[in-house]
């Protein structure tokens, strides 16, 4: 059995896509995965797998099935998601403040090299092909580098998650 770490995008946010942690617990559970626990209501998931396979497609088909609607959804390993936390290129202070937005898949480097040098006041970021590392000096709810931005300009799928979420879901993995 493998430990992964599965983040669902835009559930429960602005009360679209309602879903009860319970309800995605007991889902992951008649899907066969073990040790189930759930953390806070944006859709993250630790559970323990037999087979690593399409773990992402098994999760969104099973969700659409039983809610009637599309939800992306990444599985990384609890391994992966602490690598990208050590992987943290910013300095302790600014690292406990930023945000990773997790890639479904690397994307091209072409992709990666056309935006490695964009600039915009207040917002740092590290492009690699795991994730994308965001530090915003004045927060990020009026940021311009949003997962959306990322996922358009990288042609790939993302979902971010602050410093102190991704901590406490490699902790609930081991």
């Amino acid at each position: 059995m493998t430990k992964h770490i599965a983040l669902l995008r835009g559930i429960n946010v602005g009360g679209h896509k309602k879903l009860k942690m319970a309800d995605l617990k007991l889902l992951f559970e008649d899907l066969g995965f073990e040790n189930v626990t759930t953390y806070i209501q944006s859709g993250n998931v630790v559970f323990s797998a037999k087979n690593g396979k399409n773990l992402e497609g098994k999760i969104s088909q099973e969700i659409e099935k039983r809610f009637e609607w599309e939800v992306p959804v990444l599985v990384k390993s609890c391994g992966g998601v602490d690598k990208i936390l050590k992987d943290c290129p910013f300095e302790e202070t600014k690292k406990t403040e930023a945000y990773f937005m997790l890639l479904a898949a690397p994307p091209k480097i072409e992709l990666m090299e056309a935006i490695a040098n964009l600039s915009y006041p207040d917002e740092e970021f590290v492009i690699t092909p795991e994730c994308v590392y965001i530090y915003y000096k004045n927060g990020a709810g009026k940021a311009k580098l949003t997962n959306n931005f990322f996922e358009k300009k990288l042609q790939v799928a993302a979902t971010t998650r602050n410093y102190r979420t991704l901590v406490k879901l490699v902790e609930l993995a081991k």
